[in-house]
């Protein structure tokens, strides 16, 4: 496929100057996989920062005097408790507790909320919403209009402090500040969340003005580096954190997936999903996602096969690699709960062999 048939986020045109290689098919984006390479942008974010371009990321905005029943309908977490310039992780799940999605819910203003969605999920999760549409509510979606630029990395608040007066290390995590001037962009929503287990900032700012802001960023400090898609990805699976379509599916919910704490099956009002998810959490999950180390030669990848000691199938791997930060072959993997105690002795199936893995504890890696 193209690039021309592959939608481009406002930053494209930057890719080529920036040195961006093998720019590929990501969810119906073109986007690059490394600058210079996946281990260094690891070793970048781990070490100092990374600048990634995550404007395919969705943007949906819920408002209206109903709007925050909304949401708390839809969400698994309790979004009643959120307060003006908060966010919070959460799940959408169908009635059988199966993951629609997982996303951010941002509370700009009193009954104004901006839920930031998956990109290959936006067409869906917005049809979903709008599925439960109620009286006094207006949905919009402004992933088109909306660019997502992340500043991560123990670096990052220094870097990021030299374009702006507002003092970065005041924002909370899970906090945010709207209407800020970075350099001479404005208008730019700045968020202490992230997707590497590193400290850092996501910045929504509208879409002409993206590439002034990368620009800026990236002239503000050497120690910045640009990232792709590469080392997004190995950062996120040390940290141990989802990615739908792997750790999340509509046959997978939160509990199985090990982000549980983002279902409150206590909160005041319903949700949808909440009788599958009570009773799943009662009776405990059949399946759990583990991590594992490969102990002969091999690196798991997503799909693979996993096996007890006796031979029996008893899950598979939802994501996996040689980890930068730590030198080992390591997965994560959807298995029979009777089977993700540390030190369990288990194998993959590597194209035609079984290899010998271990249980092991997750996240693989911790910010220090």
């Amino acid at each position: 496929m193209s690039d021309k048939q592959l939608k481009q986020t406002p930053l494209f045109d930057l890719y080529q100057h920036n040195g961006a290689k093998k720019i590929i098919d990501y969810g119906g984006w073109a986007l690059p996989v490394h600058f210079s390479s996946i281990i260094d942008e690891h070793h970048a974010v781990r070490q100092k920062a990374g600048l990634f371009d995550v404007s395919h990321m969705g943007e949906i905005r819920i408002e209206g005097e109903a709007a925050e029943k909304l949401v708390n309908l839809l969400m698994t977490n309790d979004i009643t408790s959120l307060e003006i310039n908060q966010a919070r992780y959460t799940a959408m799940c169908y009635q059988n507790g199966g993951t629609v999605d997982d996303l951010l819910v941002y509370k700009l203003a009193e009954q104004t909320f901006l839920l930031v969605v998956n990109a290959a999920n936006i067409d869906k999760d917005l049809d979903w919403i709008k599925a439960h549409h109620m009286d006094g509510v207006t949905i919009t979606n402004l992933s088109e209009h909306i660019a997502q630029l992340a500043v991560q990395g123990p670096e990052a608040v220094n870097i990021l402090q030299k374009l702006t007066d507002v003092r970065l290390a005041d924002i909370k995590p899970f906090r945010f500040v709207q209407n800020v001037q970075l350099a001479d962009v404005t208008d730019v929503l700045v968020s202490r969340t992230g997707y590497t287990g590193e400290d850092g900032f996501e910045l929504y700012v509208s879409h002409d003005q993206a590439q002034a802001l990368w620009q800026a960023l990236l002239q503000a400090d050497d120690r910045l580096q640009p990232c792709g898609l590469g080392a997004r990805d190995t950062l996120r699976f040390e940290a141990k954190l989802a990615l739908y379509g792997q750790e999340l599916s509509p046959s997978i919910s939160p509990f199985e997936a090990g982000i549980g704490f983002t279902v409150k099956i206590d909160k005041s009002s319903d949700f949808i999903g909440r009788a599958a998810l009570m009773k799943e959490k009662q009776n405990q999950p059949t399946r759990k996602l583990v991590g594992l180390e490969i102990i002969d030669k091999g690196i798991p990848r997503h799909g693979y096969k996993v096996f007890s000691s006796s031979n029996q199938e008893i899950g598979f791997i939802t994501s996996g690699t040689h980890s930068p930060s730590i030198q080992k072959q390591l997965g994560l993997a959807l298995v029979q709960a009777e089977y993700g105690k540390l030190g369990t002795e288990v194998q993959v199936q590597i194209r035609s062999r079984l290899v010998d893995a271990v249980i092991v504890e997750t996240p693989f890696y911790k910010r220090k």
